[in-house]
């Protein structure tokens, strides 16, 4: 059975793709969908393009509560 995806949201922008693929890991953990857009453009210009991590719209609140206990 296909997921049920309302509206992809950004929850946060990363300089390097490697930042990102770590977040989406700690969302991972927790259950939470997560996609990065500009992944290989953030690999080939670390720091001018950003790695945007997109989650479910539904998974917006506790998935940036996530993100900034990381910090």
């Amino acid at each position: 059975m296909a997921m049920q995806v309302d509206e992809l949201v950004v929850v946060a922008e990363y300089n390097t793709a490697v930042e990102a693929e770590m977040a989406k890991s700690i969302l991972a953990c927790a259950g939470i969908y997560a996609q990065i857009e500009n992944e290989y453009m953030a690999t080939l210009y670390p720091g001018v393009v950003r790695a945007r991590l997109i989650v479910d719209e539904s998974d917006y609140k506790q998935a940036k509560t996530l993100l900034r206990l990381r910090d």
